[in-house]
Formats: C-alpha cells, structure tokens, sequence
C-alpha cells in the first residue's frame, strides 16, 4: 500500500531533505507541502493524504499543535515530527488529536516505519516520547516544587516578566533566574509557556 503523504515544516532546506529522503522509498508518494499551519489545514482538505507529517513550531500563525487539533478531527492521520520532546510538547499534541509523536533524530527505517502505523491510525512514538508518556500513565509523582517556585510559577502564569516578579516577591532578578532554571529542570521544559501549561495539568499553581 502507498502511502500519501503532506509535509508540512516551515523550514524549506527540511522540506527538501524530506522530500528527498521519503522519494527513496516505493510505497511512500509526497502529495504536497505546506509551509505554515493554515496552509497544512487548507491542503490537509484538498488533497485527502493518509499522513500529514507535522512539526510543531512553524513560525507565525497557528502552529502544529493547533493545525493538527484541526485535521485530527476530519479522519486525516498527523504524524509528529520535531526536534521538541517536553512533556508540554508532547501532551498537546496528543490531546490534540496526533496519532503518533517522532523526533528528527530517528533513523530513516523508524520514520518509514512510523508513516506505515499511522496510516492504519496506529500510534507510532519515539522511544523517549514513550518512555515519559509511560511514565504519565504510571502515575508519576508530581514534581515537588518549593514555596518560592510555586509562587514564581503563579507570576509567570500572569504573564509576569523576570523584572517585574522579583518586584512582586522583593527578591533579585538574578534569583528569580535561578528559580526559573530549577522550575523548567523539575517540569522537564524549556520554556516559560511550556512550564505554565505543565503547571496547570499537573494543578501546581498556587
């Protein structure tokens, strides 16, 4: 069975390497390319592939988490795929819909592999992808966050800057740094968005 894919990056030198690199296997056709996540939701409708291949930051506009939030639901299989691997990352694009979650560091076999299962809407994860989706399901202990960290966490879901917290909790900037680093260590992120979005699941604000 060949399988009909849309890329979609907004990287043109990754699109090309894809392109490339999928044209190398028989049972795999490329049937278009989007370049951002308004262009994948619209082609997604026209062509009707069996995978679209999505990476998550596509620059301005929606990105690939609500692009795929919007395909998942007219039958179209999404298949991830990033270099991001925070648990942020991950849990929104599943809830949003996609069937399956790689990283770019994949071998060529396990993305071939990949674009098969999840053109039979099986879920296809990359070993660390599902080595932490395990471990949700397991019921990982949250992460124990101290006083001072909580209440970071609560500015930063404000939309508070580092200036204006270490005014609002008469510390240093240089510490509300320090306490970031700690927060996105424990939360296993890299970003403030992504630590407010864990912080909300996992209810660690204040």
């Amino acid at each position: 069975m060949t399988v009909r894919i849309l890329l979609c990056d907004d990287h043109v030198v990754v699109r090309a390497g894809l392109l490339a690199l999928l044209g190398s296997t028989p049972d795999i056709e490329v049937v278009g390319e989007a370049g951002s996540g308004e262009e994948a939701v619209a082609m997604a409708a026209k062509l009707k592939p069996d995978v679209v291949l999505m990476d998550l930051q596509l620059g301005p506009g929606i990105d690939g988490v609500e692009a795929t939030r919007r395909i998942a639901p007219t039958g179209v299989h999404v298949l991830v795929l990033t270099t991001y691997d925070t648990d942020a990352d991950i849990t929104r694009a599943i809830e949003a819909g996609a069937t399956g979650y790689l990283l770019k560091a994949e071998r060529p076999e396990e993305l071939f592999a990949a674009i098969h299962a999840a053109a039979q809407g099986r879920t296809a994860l990359s070993p660390p992808v599902a080595s932490r989706v395990m471990d949700r399901m397991r019921g990982a202990a949250r992460p124990s966050l101290t006083d001072r960290e909580r209440d970071i966490l609560g500015q930063l879901a404000h939309g508070l800057g580092n200036k204006e917290i270490a005014r609002a909790l008469f510390i240093s900037e240089a510490t509300v740094k320090t306490h970031l680093g700690r927060i996105y260590a424990k939360l296993g992120v890299d970003t403030r968005a992504g630590a407010v979005a864990v912080a909300k699941e996992q209810r660690l604000l204040p």
